[in-house]
């Protein structure tokens, strides 16, 4: 064989051995991150599962909350049942709560803080009794102190609480009495705050309205009005009013989740435009860079937003399975990239990292933050 015969077919078995390599088939099913997988570790227990997940929000990597409606026991159901079950035992009904304890005869670990590797670090077990169904949990981008905002919608009232739990500093609403007023909510939702510590209410399941509070919590004002659901469009006219976020120039931007779209409002309520068509924004972040990221809970798909409603990118895929989603109720990210989820309809948080060599503009960006 000459030596040029040689080298062709050491090049064909390398080529041949490259091939038979690389990996095969596959649907990108989570984009352009992967899966961590195991991420958290069943804090619930053997038996049990985490209950449905209201909220996660990444207050560092090492630092992780979660808020989900306590544990539930294990399902050993046949071959595709579990996905047909799930959401009836573990969703989002109101009654998904500690007031029903046949469906949710463990009502502990509610509100949870892990490290980079799931491992249980806190549980505020010594509050259980006053959340009723946990909704979101946030910080205050503004906050040096990093005080933890907990919304409860079935509690219709939102707590903050010290960074280490130890103690409540300030109750919004009134608990367990629902209303349509300054000091009570009907089933709220979220919270945004511009840099001054004011902040934004959106309430939220049965109200239709955003209401608007000084720092110390004090009522200023309120807009929204009840809409025709699911096809209103009428600015200022609002069904299932889900999240809120706010931008550098001082917009509110409103998920009004029932007639799928976002609605865009000045900071005292004055209407500035809608995007149609977005079937329905469980959850919204505005990322430091100035996109709106929205969590659909029909198509199950994360999207991308610039600030006049173009869409730019989307992803994600449906399932119970791991690296799938189920309703995306609250997401986040830390400092390093990572993606936290909490799916409401399978009951658990995920967590995500960016894929090698991931386009940037793909990964969810850090939300806003001062420290």
């Amino acid at each position: 064989m000459t030596h040029i015969g040689a080298a062709c077919a050491a090049l064909s078995l390398l080529l041949a051995a490259t091939l038979l390599a690389q990996d095969k088939g596959g649907s990108d099913e989570t984009g352009p991150y992967d899966l961590v997988a195991g991420w958290p570790q069943n804090y619930c227990g053997d038996g049990f599962v985490i209950g449905s997940t209201g909220g996660v929000w990444a207050d560092s990597p090492d630092r992780v909350y979660i808020f989900n409606r306590g544990c539930l026991p294990v399902l050993r159901e046949t071959r595709g049942a579990a996905e047909s079950f799930m959401p009836s035992r573990n969703a989002s009904g109101y009654d998904m709560s500690q007031k029903d304890p046949a469906r949710h005869p463990r009502w502990d670990h509610v509100f949870n803080v892990v490290d980079r590797n799931g491992k249980l670090i806190e549980s505020w077990d010594q509050h259980n009794k006053m959340f009723i169904r946990p909704h979101r949990v946030l910080v205050n981008p503004y906050d040096a102190d990093r005080h933890v905002w907990l919304v409860d919608d079935g509690a219709h009232a939102i707590y903050k609480f010290t960074r280490d739990g130890k103690t409540l500093v300030m109750t919004v609403g009134t608990p367990t009495q629902p209303g349509n007023d300054g000091t009570h909510f009907n089933r709220p939702t979220d919270i945004a705050w511009l840099p001054d510590g004011t902040f934004f209410v959106s309430d939220g399941y049965v109200n239709t309205r955003v209401a608007k509070f000084d720092k110390n919590g004090q009522f200023l004002l309120t807009w929204g009005e009840k809409g025709n659901e699911p096809t209103e469009t009428r600015p200022g006219y609002m069904n299932t009013v889900h999240a809120i976020a706010i931008d550098k120039n001082r917009r509110i931007y409103i998920s009004d989740r029932a007639n799928s779209r976002i609605q865009v409002f000045d900071e005292n309520g004055k209407f500035l435009d809608a995007w149609p068509n977005i079937r329905r924004p469980y959850s919204v972040l505005l990322s430091q860079d100035q996109h709106l990221w929205v969590a659909d809970g029909i198509t199950q798909k994360f999207t991308k937003f610039d600030l006049s409603g173009k869409l730019l990118y989307s992803w994600g895929t449906f399932g119970a399975f791991p690296g799938g989603f189920w309703g995306v109720h609250q997401f986040h990210t830390d400092s390093e990239g990572h993606l936290y989820t909490a799916d409401v309809h399978v009951g658990r948080p995920q967590k995500f990292r960016p894929k090698k060599g991931a386009n940037p503009a793909h990964i969810v960006g850090a939300y806003s933050r001062t420290n």
